[in-house]
């Protein structure tokens, strides 16, 4: 079985490659840190399985999931994450998400998770199993952890180059966080956007 891994932290990519590839159960084949090259390399060669990550430089991966879908809606994937929030789980799996995986979870965990879904059944890990079992409802809307930092420099005045610089990112990618929010939160402006962000405290 050839996996893919898509995950900004090399640490952690490596990490993760060398524990699959120990196992014995499947071979990592490619790894990338955003989702611009993955795009390119998804359109040559696609894996049995992708290991996804929701936090990336110049996106999400629960979008992301939802846009591959539409292309190889075959591809079956596992979100990793740090994410414990109902929503963005229930969210990734409407998507079509195949698995759930947090990255504290145990090797044995995150072997019978690609074994799981490398035969097209859902597979959630423990934590996050019992938290769609238990919680309810919610509000639906959710942002990342990059969206939540942008939203909060807007509030304070800062420019998206101003902000851009404050983060280290380039322009387009504090650009493509802004559109999310819009996308999210459906501002009818700009101080509309800020005071959603007040309101439903995500700032």
């Amino acid at each position: 079985m050839n996996i893919h891994i898509v995950e900004d932290h090399k640490l952690m990519a490596n990490s993760l490659s060398n524990l699959i590839n120990d196992s014995g159960i499947a071979r990592v084949t490619n790894t990338c840190y955003d989702l611009k090259s993955y795009r390119l390399l998804l359109a040559e060669t696609q894996p049995d399985l992708l290991l996804l990550d929701i936090e990336l430089p110049d996106g999400n991966g629960v979008d992301f999931c939802a846009e591959i879908m539409k292309i190889y809606p075959g591809l079956k994937i596992i979100m990793l994450t740090s994410y414990k929030e109902f929503n963005i789980a229930r969210h990734a799996l409407s998507n079509g998400a195949l698995g759930y995986i947090l990255k504290n979870a145990e090797p044995e965990e995150m072997y019978a998770g690609i074994e799981r879904v490398s035969r097209g059944e859902q597979f959630l890990c423990e934590e996050i199993d019992i938290l769609l079992r238990e919680k309810k409802d919610e509000e639906t809307i959710w942002l990342t952890n990059s969206e939540k930092t942008v939203l909060k420099y807007l509030a304070e005045g800062y420019t998206k180059k101003e902000i851009a610089t404050l983060l280290h990112r380039d322009e387009e990618t504090i650009k493509t966080h802004r559109r999310n929010l819009s996308v999210k939160l459906k501002p009818k402006n700009l101080a509309d956007l800020i005071k959603k962000g007040y309101e439903m405290k995500l700032i």
